[in-house]
């Protein structure tokens, strides 16, 4: 053999070993990346003609990994047996509903009436039906009568975060099926599939990755939220909602260092795996995303940030609190109007006083107030990974009134998101920095690759020792007013503040006078955050302040994390 020869036979070998690595790598994502999809398509070839199967990926809870390590299904595929009929071809109605009823429940008078439409050759007779049943009917052979295969979306969990993991719906022709709010939605390239149907052609999908495709970006999504927190946060809502009957009720807990959300969740909510049962449509949406608020109090940590980082004010300044004042032909006073004389800063949030942080605002400057507050977020959305988050109505920040800068300290006169405020609230809790929120941190493609949500974060924007001054301030606020100390806890310094703002009327003008929204944020241990509890409600009924209504939910929940995660004690 000369040496052309054996450098064709060579090159001959090479293009057979190529190929069959080729053929080996498509036979793998086929047998183990695709391998449940083929098996559906595989079974599908006996269900009745035209049948699709439908197809979607998969969202995961993330259960903590100290007490189980395992991940758990929030939103999966349900799979059963459709039981169907051809009229034509059923020769002995009344036998066939006697020998139909022994496997599944059936209205007597429907089935004759389906059964009696001579022209119709198809008819459904009985949906979700377990494997053994329908085996068992398929088993008897009766004329006119299939079963077929069939998958939907199902919710192991029921309602558990119900907004935050979303539903699925058809788009008004009903010929596809798409995520419409949550998760769902906003990763809806990521989850959605083709059906699976007979027509398919699987040797040549077999060869489909040479080409690319959508393998890349196609998967399923690992969630922040951790089932057994995301269901204690449920319950304590359920039970403020039952002892104060506000219109709304929600709660965000957030790692306020990563933006990562342990849990998230509202009332009034549904179960996504019954969506008819729910009358209004306005109930899918997610109040903690899509609605904006007056978010009162707790806005006077961040006024007194600002403060102190402009140095317009030391944590020993004190100022004249005088109970009320008059800007621009405007009134505005304390919660009880009554003024307290020469008092230093922790007052102001120890007593939470509209006055002082109305004096410490102006005496800041209107122009650093308002870039500040924009630097804090709020003038935009948050950016959290779900769908159609409200914008934050800020327009009063650049005002050049002082009674609209004034208004704006204490929370009120602008609205932001529940989600938008607490990445505000963060930048004090972990150290200065504007974090993105997230219920996301992986992405599990269908080509074997693994996409992890790296955290967001932009700053800092405060200074170190703003923060320690501030964190502080909030702490004493826990060890000695809020509920009159008796939340403070003797192991974990807590910072907390409540909020109370009045709820405009969008019909005469100006605030209802006894019409509130409570709010409360609080975050621990401060010496090294862990967590940030946000929690707000619409007009409770019985009670006019937040420290009322939610600082014992609060304080059941930090002592739900401390216990729960073994998060160890710092003083």
């Amino acid at each position: 053999m000369n040496s052309k020869q054996r450098w064709r036979t060579r090159l001959a070998l090479g293009g057979v070993i190529a190929v069959a690595c080729v053929l080996a790598a498509s036979l793998y994502s086929t047998a183990v990346i695709h391998g449940d999809s083929y098996a559906a398509k595989a079974q599908a070839q006996y269900a009745r003609p035209a049948t699709n199967i439908f197809d979607r990926g998969t969202i995961y809870f993330s259960s903590f990994s100290g007490k189980s390590g395992t991940e758990t299904a929030a939103a999966t595929l349900g799979s059963g047996y459709l039981i169907y009929m051809n009229p034509k071809l059923v020769h002995d109605p009344s036998g066939t509903y006697e020998a139909l009823s022994h496997y599944i429940k059936l209205d007597r008078a429907s089935f004759l009436a389906k059964a009696g439409k001579a022209n119709d050759p198809y008819e459904e007779l009985a949906r979700r039906i377990e494997e053994a049943p329908a085996l068992s009917i398929s088993a008897l052979g009766l004329a006119g009568v299939g079963v077929a295969r069939e998958t939907w979306r199902s919710y192991p969990s029921d309602g558990l975060a119900a907004h935050e993991i979303g539903i699925i719906g058809q788009n008004a022709a009903s010929t596809t099926v798409s995520g419409r709010y949550g998760l769902e939605r906003s990763y809806d390239a990521v989850l959605n599939r083709p059906p699976v149907g007979m027509a398919s052609n699987a040797f040549a999908e077999l060869f489909s990755g040479l080409a690319g495709g959508d393998d890349g970006e196609r998967g399923d999504i690992v969630t922040t939220l951790e089932p057994t927190v995301e269901r204690y946060l449920e319950k304590v809502l359920a039970d403020t909602s039952d002892a104060w009957h506000p219109n709304e009720i929600g709660g965000v807990i957030i790692d306020p260092m990563t933006g990562e959300i342990a849990a998230m969740s509202s009332l009034p909510t549904f179960d996504p795996n019954n969506t008819s049962a729910t009358k209004k449509v306005s109930t899918f949406s997610n109040p903690l995303v899509e609605h904006v608020y007056e978010m009162g109090s707790i806005m006077k940590p961040l006024t007194m940030s600002v403060a102190l980082d402009t140095g317009a004010e030391t944590p020993s300044s004190t100022y004249d609190d005088t109970g009320c004042m008059t800007l621009n032909t405007k009134k505005i006073c304390n919660y009880d109007g009554k003024a307290r004389g020469i008092i230093p800063m922790q007052e102001i949030l120890s007593q939470s006083l509209n006055i002082g942080a109305a004096t410490i605002a102006l005496r800041t400057g209107a122009a650093a107030f308002a870039d500040y507050f924009y630097r804090f977020g709020l003038g935009d959305k948050s950016g959290i990974d779900l769908p159609s988050e409200g914008v934050p109505l800020v327009k009063n920040l650049r005002s050049p009134s002082d009674i609209d800068i004034a208004t704006a300290s204490y929370g009120q006169g602008f609205a932001v998101s529940p989600i938008g405020m607490t990445r505000a609230l963060s930048i004090i809790a972990n150290g200065g920095y504007v974090i993105q929120p997230h219920l996301v941190k992986e992405i599990r493609h269908m080509d074997g690759t693994t996409e992890a949500i790296k955290p967001m974060k932009a700053g800092p924007v405060l200074k170190p020792q703003t923060v320690e001054d501030v964190r502080k301030m909030l702490v004493k606020v826990v060890d000695t007013k809020l509920a009159n100390g008796t939340l403070k806890k003797e192991h974990y310094s807590i910072a907390a503040k409540t909020g109370t703002a009045m709820i405009a009327d969008p019909v005469n003008g100006g605030y209802y006078k006894d019409r509130y929204l409570h709010s409360f944020f609080g975050f621990f241990p401060v010496s090294a955050p862990r967590f940030l509890v946000f929690l707000y409600q619409v007009e409770p009924k019985g009670a006019q302040y937040a420290s009322e209504t939610l600082a014992k939910p609060f304080d059941s929940l930090a002592t739900f994390l401390l216990n729960y995660y073994s998060i160890a004690p710092d003083r």
